[in-house]
């Protein structure tokens, strides 16, 4: 019998799930599951809602009382791995000695992290830029999650995940840099998802990004 892992449960504002049971908890976990695998084989076309419930062995109507969409499912599990970079960024600072270096080590270690599964990587980003209404809170919960560990990151310190990331970011200029510098490291990604570049080039497009910000780099 296949081992479940166990479902994170973000904060509530974030990943908006309601209070469950443990046997929904653990079908709501193979969902998940069932949809990143295949994700990972058959890209984000390659994953059907019908394919998931009949994989994750829950009713297509039961699934749907989850998730309104296969957009939720993938932007749940993105949403995971984001708060397993947090996990160790609240634990262990980025080293290095510099704003820029600190920083090429942290979206180097955020870009291996995010797209070591290709096929679920390339449909995460995907759902990322769906433009679906209903999965703006998501996607903004993404993007400030993003841009709270770049700015721990380029300031050396750990990401106090206790607080909202809407409350940690820094605010004024040094927020606003880490929100840049994030901006060109997703936009980098989604071209690596299409086949424009390598993972890497995304690490070195925003590493080019930062020297270009050194001086108010500094400042931070």
């Amino acid at each position: 019998m296949k081992r479940e892992t166990p479902i994170q449960i973000a904060p509530p504002g974030e990943i908006p799930v309601a209070r469950l049971a443990a046997s929904q908890l653990r079908r709501m976990r193979r969902v998940v599951d069932a949809a990143v695998t295949l994700a990972e084989q058959g890209g984000y076309d390659g994953m059907r809602l019908r394919d998931v419930a009949e994989a994750s062995d829950v009713a297509l109507g039961t699934l749907y009382k989850y998730f309104r969409s296969k957009e939720d499912i993938l932007l749940f599990a993105v949403t995971e791995e984001v708060e397993k970079l947090e996990a160790v960024m609240a634990t262990r600072p980025i080293a290095g000695a510099t704003p820029v270096e600190r920083g090429t080590r942290f979206f180097s270690f955020a870009t291996k992290a995010l797209v070591r599964r290709e096929g679920f990587a390339r449909a995460g980003l995907r759902a990322v830029v769906s433009g679906d209404p209903a999965a703006t809170a998501k996607v903004a919960g993404f993007h400030l999650r993003m841009t709270r560990m770049i700015l721990a990151a380029l300031r050396g310190t750990l990401v106090d995940i206790r607080i909202p990331p809407s409350e940690t970011a820094g605010g004024g200029r040094s927020e606003s840099l880490a929100f840049v510098l994030q901006q060109v490291w997703f936009a980098s990604l989604v071209g690596w998802s299409v086949g424009l570049h390598s993972a890497r080039t995304a690490t070195e497009q925003v590493e080019r990004a930062m020297q270009l910000m050194l001086p108010h780099l500094e400042e931070i």
